[in-house]
């Protein structure tokens, strides 16, 4: 199966869904999940319950999968 990569540096339980087919429960326990991570990193705006965007590399942490594409450099 070939993996997707996510183009966006930002994630909304949506996107979980629709792009990497988490069920609707499951994606909204990761973005609460990264919710919290970014509280405890020191970004407190995401300590708001109406945030509904995290930054993509924190739900891979959270996931385990990379999500966003490295861009590679052409020499």
């Amino acid at each position: 199966m070939a993996e997707k990569k996510y183009q966006s540096e930002t994630m909304t339980a949506k996107d979980l869904v629709e792009r990497l087919n988490f069920k609707p429960a499951q994606a909204k326990a990761i973005i609460h999940l990264a919710k919290e991570t970014m509280v405890k990193r020191g970004f407190t705006i995401y300590n708001n319950r109406r945030m509904s965007v995290v930054p993509t590399e924190v739900v891979a942490e959270i996931v385990g999968i990379p999500l966003l594409q490295t861009k590679e450099k052409k020499e």
